[in-house]
Order: structure tokens, then sequence, then C-alpha cells
């Protein structure tokens, strides 16, 4: 007879040994589940939400280097679909994304594919009538970046426009925005509307570009009351706070994750005589100037893909550089004001600091800021300027977002 004590021992042993084997199972499953939501997936990348939409049609693409289905160029995986792509539109820099910022991009041909490319930043911003002619849907995907004055948002308010005065839809493929987690900065008055700012938003509007094509259309702000017929595909396990690091450089001088982050607070320098780094490999990661008497750093900006010719070029500049902070530290920060009204303050000549082409204006959204810095206005009393606005504009960015 099997003794009771031993019988009892082992009936323990062994539901124990089976509840581990449960636990541990729930465990790994418990992973499993816990990572599938913490991989973002892109509009572009979730076909099965919007290949049939595209197959039968003739297709036209918006879009630059950025536009992949993992790791493969979108255009590439559309006509390995059977997909029929029509033209593909570029926006600043070039569909490959190597022109310099400012530069004019001309038409082409893309000799990986033999599709005729069509550039919105060059003799048109705008598709024209004739551009569009034969499309019956355009695809729009390309990342941003979450700054007012990034350009690939004005492309995307041209081609809302242009689409709904020719009775094409759009389906937006959207991307996170690595700056959505936060707005910020003074708010665009509609009287200095130009390329770099359209539409009454503060310089960091926390939106993906979806959200944002959301808005343009959503507040009528197309060209004679003209509504598009917009669609968004949406990325999956994204929400605003959730931190994203671009697998690929979005334009030539936002080589990195810091440099994306330091980006709306550092161009408006842009429109001054101090250089942000163009044509060091610290792009938008320091700044400085011959004539600084203080800083932590030198460089000497010199010809380099993307800064054919930088501004300073040659010229040993002091400055300060922020690629020394970590990521986390960057990541902490949002849109500083700090920096321009300190450089402000250093600088020996101050009627020869803001360029005479009111390019800062335009940067700004008005030539409020502008006279703040020079009436000599701390940081934090500029800051409180704009707070009302950016309540206002909350309300209105409230309706149009998709993630949480």
């Amino acid at each position: 007879m099997f003794p009771l004590k031993l019988f009892s021992l082992f009936i323990l042993l062994f539901f124990s040994c089976a509840n581990g084997q449960v636990v541990e199972s729930n465990h790994k499953e418990a992973i499993v589940k816990s990572a599938q939501k913490s991989i973002i997936l892109m509009g572009a990348e979730r076909m099965d939400l919007y290949l049939h939409k595209l197959k039968g049609k003739k297709i036209g693409l918006v879009a630059n280097q950025t536009a992949t289905v993992s790791g493969r160029h979108l255009a590439d995986t559309l006509l390995s679909q059977g997909i029929q792509l029509m033209a593909i539109f570029s926006p600043e820099h070039g569909f490959r994304g190597k022109a310099d910022a400012g530069a004019k991009v001309k038409d082409g041909q893309d000799p990986l594919t033999g599709l005729p490319v069509i550039s919105l930043y060059g003799k048109n911003r705008k598709p024209t009538q004739k551009q569009l002619e034969g499309i019956d849907l355009l695809v729009f995907d390309i990342q941003d970046v979450g700054a007012r004055f990034y350009t690939y948002i004005s492309t995307l308010h041209y081609v809302l426009e242009a689409c709904a005065e020719n009775d094409i839809p759009v389906l937006i493929l959207d991307r996170p925005n690595p700056n959505g987690h936060y707005v910020d900065g003074p708010v665009l008055d509609i009287a200095f509307k130009s390329f770099v700012g359209m539409h009454p938003v503060p310089i960091v509007h926390g939106m993906t570009i979806g959200e944002y094509g959301r808005m343009i259309v959503g507040e009528g702000w197309l060209q004679n009351g003209v509504t598009a017929k917009l669609e968004v595909i949406t990325c999956e396990n994204y929400t605003h706070q959730t931190p994203y690091a671009l697998p690929i450089n979005p334009s030539p001088n936002l080589p990195n994750q810091k440099s994306i982050l330091l980006y709306p607070s550092l161009c408006l320098f842009e429109g001054t005589v101090i250089s942000v780094g163009r044509g060091t490999h610290n792009q938008f990661q320091l700044y400085g100037h011959p004539n600084f008497s203080k800083g932590d750093t030198t460089f000497s900006p010199t010809p380099l893909p993307g800064a054919k010719h930088p501004k300073l070029e040659g010229k040993t500049c002091k400055g300060f550089n922020l690629s020394k902070l970590t990521l986390d530290e960057t990541l902490k920060m949002k849109f500083n004001i700090g920096y321009l009204v300190t450089a402000y303050a250093q600088f020996p000549n101050k009627e020869k600091f803001f360029l005479k082409n009111n390019f800062f204006d335009k940067l700004a959204g008005s030539d409020r800021l502008r006279k703040q810095i020079k009436a000599g206005l701390s940081a934090e009393e500029i800051e409180a300027t704009w707070q009302a606005e950016l309540k206002k504009f909350n309300k209105t960015r409230s309706k149009y977002l998709l993630y949480d």
C-alpha cells in the first residue's frame, strides 16, 4: 500500500508543478501581448485596411524617402501588389530626400521604378490640374516632425486643396509625431502666412500629419471653401505620449532624434545671423557665431550633403553644443525660447542679429516675438503672452485627434 504521507506529498508536488507551468505560460503570454502592444505599426504597414481601396484605380503618390513598409519604399511595395501607380509627387528635399533646404527640386524620373516624379517644391507647390489628370486617388505618406515651419504640412495643404478642386480623394497613411507629446510656442498670425507657416497654429502643434490634415479640412482653411475627401489610415499602438525615434532621417539636416527634438526651438535661429550647425555633423544640436564671447564649443561650417553653402561657411564660431545632452534629457525638454533670448542678449551688434529679409517673422508667425526679444523681455515673460492662444488652439486641436 502506498503510504498516505507520500501520497499526499506526491499530490502536492503534482499540483505545484502543474500550477507553476500555468503561471509560467500565463507570464509568457503576458510578455508576448505586452510586446505586441509596444510595436507601433505605421499606417502604411496596415495594408489590410487600405490596399483594397487602391486596386483597380490609377494612383498618385505623395512621398519621399520616409515612406517605407518594413524597410521597403512604399512605391516598390504598391507596385509589387499590382497597384497602378501613375506618378510620384515629391516635397521639399526631393523624392529621395537629398536636396538642400530651400533648394528648388526639378521634375524627373525615379530610376528604380521608372515613374515620373513631379516636384512640389519647384515650378509649383500645388499640383496642377494637368499633373493630376487621370488620377483616381492620391496617397500621401510623408514623415513629419511636428513643427509648424517644417514644410511637409504646407505641401499637404496644397495637395488637399488641389484634390478638392479636381474631385480626387486623398488617403493619408499616418505616422507618429516625434514631437507630438506637447503643444507650445506662439500661434501664427494669418497676416504672416507663408510656406513656412500657413495656418493659425503654434510652433509645436502636437498632431500627427493625419490629424493635421483633418484639421485643415475641418477648419475650412482650403481656398474658396473647398472641402477635400480625406481618409486617414491610423497608426496602431501609438499615443501622443509614445516616444518614437524615426528610422529614416526626414531631411538632410535632421540626422538623429536629438536634432528632431531640438529643431522646434533652434529653427528660429534660421531667421538670424546665428548658425545652427548646418555644415557640421551636429546640425540643429548646436548654435553659435564668430562674435559670441561665451560658449562651450567652437565649430566651423563647411559644405556637406544637404548644406552646400552653409551659413558662416569657413568661419570659426563660438557657441553652445546641445548634442552633449543625453537623449533622456532631450526627451524631457520642450519648446525653449531661452536659447534665442540668451543669444540676442549676448550678441554685440544687436541691429544685425535678425536678418533683413524678415524671415524670422515668418518662422515665428508674427513680428511680435522679434519685438519682445528686442524690448528685453525674459523668456518667462514672452512665454506668458502666448498661453491664451494655446488654450484656444488646444480646444480646436481636440476635435481632430485620432490618438489618446
